[in-house]
């Protein structure tokens, strides 16, 4: 009879339970309930507004128009970077990713809401034709980029090598807007490159993120141990692959996160870290920046911010910290969605905000005061030279070694022409100062 007793009391327990639980489970069944429901009206109300369309309006036009626009349209409300690629819109992204490519050399983004130069690309058709980042293009040929999307633009904007293309812009300062006449060439990219200044400062200059970036800037440092400081000039880089911005940030931190991206769901969020055995370089470093510098180049700059590795000069970075993925949708098209948002170690984001330097330096000249008699003096005496040698029949030393070296070296000149490098290396000459007298 007891053991009956207990068995009733877990039975009327267990019934109580249920039936506490009871409601939240009705209710969260209604919820589900209503949202499918209401999912199948949103569903319900597109269809019928795409027959609506293809039946009364003022020109014929096919279902598959139709839905490729209303999938353009929802794509660029989401976002400035996400976007629905059609089949041609997808094969020119391939065509991108392969490194060559005709067109202008330009990188531009959506910053509030107006199609703008992040940044010309170092020696292609828009940098000589003087495109600078921050350039707001209104038009491109007769066509306005109002509510056109970043890939259409950059769809217009790529075409084949030696063809003309005329971009209107508003640029600050400037009263009225600019027309600017290019003609597309073959874009092909050095993403790294290095200079010495002085007898110990090594100039790093990285142009775009790409595959070889980490191993080119590891080269460099190992190929000048003569160094004892470091300028990397990120100004103008408009980012590029996220693995090659990490392995960047790695070769000069040894621990701690470097980046971190969270998304919608946990399986989109990731932690980047440092490792120990990556690490190459503990010499004093500065980082130049400017309204250029975008995405993968914010990471780093950021990051070696963050961890007190580098000394940012120059100006306030665009602000573009969003994560993008390519999802095919059938074999010829896809979508680009934003999933994810970069985070900076110290949890900071990069999204609309960007990373604003240590130092703030405008870009210009230094300006000096020269000696003109002795300007003219020298130039004077290489003029005789000169002469002198034509009339022993010397030939001019035109020894391709020594004209190699003269362009792996910045001069004096150079960068008093360049004011936020030259800042760049007063601080870095400080710190080895700095460094010797600690050590």
């Amino acid at each position: 009879m007891k053991n009956l007793r207990f068995t009733a009391l877990g039975f009327t327990l267990a019934c109580s339970v249920l039936l506490i639980n009871a409601p939240s489970l009705l209710a969260k069944e209604k919820t589900a309930q209503q949202k499918e429901v209401s999912r199948l009206e949103a569903l319900a109300k597109f269809t019928k507004v795409i027959s609506i369309t293809e039946k009364y309006y003022v020109d014929e036009v096919t279902i598959q128009e139709l839905i490729d626009k209303a999938l353009k349209g929802m794509m660029s409300n989401l976002d400035a970077h996400s976007a629905y690629l059609t089949a041609s819109d997808f094969d020119n992204l391939k065509v991108q990713t392969d490194g060559e490519f005709g067109g202008l050399g330009i990188t531009v983004g959506m910053k509030d809401g107006a199609l703008t130069v992040i940044a010309p690309i170092e020696g292609t058709p828009a940098d000589k034709a003087g495109l600078k980042p921050g350039d707001i293009i209104l038009k491109i040929n007769d066509k306005s980029t109002l509510n056109m999307t970043i890939d259409e633009a950059v769809s217009i904007m790529r075409g084949k090598v030696g063809t003309p293309i005329d971009l209107t812009i508003v640029r600050e300062g400037e009263s009225k807007p600019i027309k600017v006449h290019i003609i597309r060439g073959i874009i092909k990219i050095e993403s790294v490159y290095d200079k010495k200044i002085g007898n110990d400062i090594l100039y790093i200059r990285i142009t775009s993120f790409d595959k070889k970036v980490v191993k080119e800037v590891t080269q460099a440092i190992k190929n000048a141990s003569w160094a004892k400081g470091i300028v990397i000039d990120l100004r103008n880089n408009p980012g590029g692959l996220l693995d090659q911005a990490v392995g960047t940030v790695d070769l000069f931190v040894d621990k701690g996160v470097i980046v971190s991206q969270k998304g919608r769901y946990k399986k989109d969020d990731k932690v980047y870290k440092a490792s120990s055995s990556a690490t190459i370089s503990k010499k004093p470093l500065v980082v130049l920046v400017n309204g250029g510098s975008a995405s993968a180049s914010e990471i780093v700059s950021g990051a070696l911010q963050d961890h007190k590795r580098a000394v940012l000069v120059g100006e306030k970075t665009f602000g573009k910290g969003s994560v993008q993925v390519i999802l095919p949708v059938t074999k010829k098209e896809a979508i680009k969605l934003t999933i994810a948002r970069y985070y900076l170690p110290s949890g900071r984001t990069i999204q609309a905000v960007g990373v604003t330097p240590d130092i703030k330096v405008l870009p210009g000249e230094v300006k000096t005061h020269k000696n003109e008699f002795m300007l003219k003096e020298a130039d004077l005496k290489k003029h005789l030279k000169e002469e002198l040698d034509k009339i022993d029949g010397k030939k001019k030393n035109t020894d391709k070694k020594e004209k190699n070296q003269k362009k792996k070296i910045i001069t004096e000149d150079q960068l008093h022409k360049d004011l936020q490098l030259k800042e760049g290396v007063d601080i870095i000459k400080a710190l080895i100062i700095s460094k010797g007298a600690k050590e």
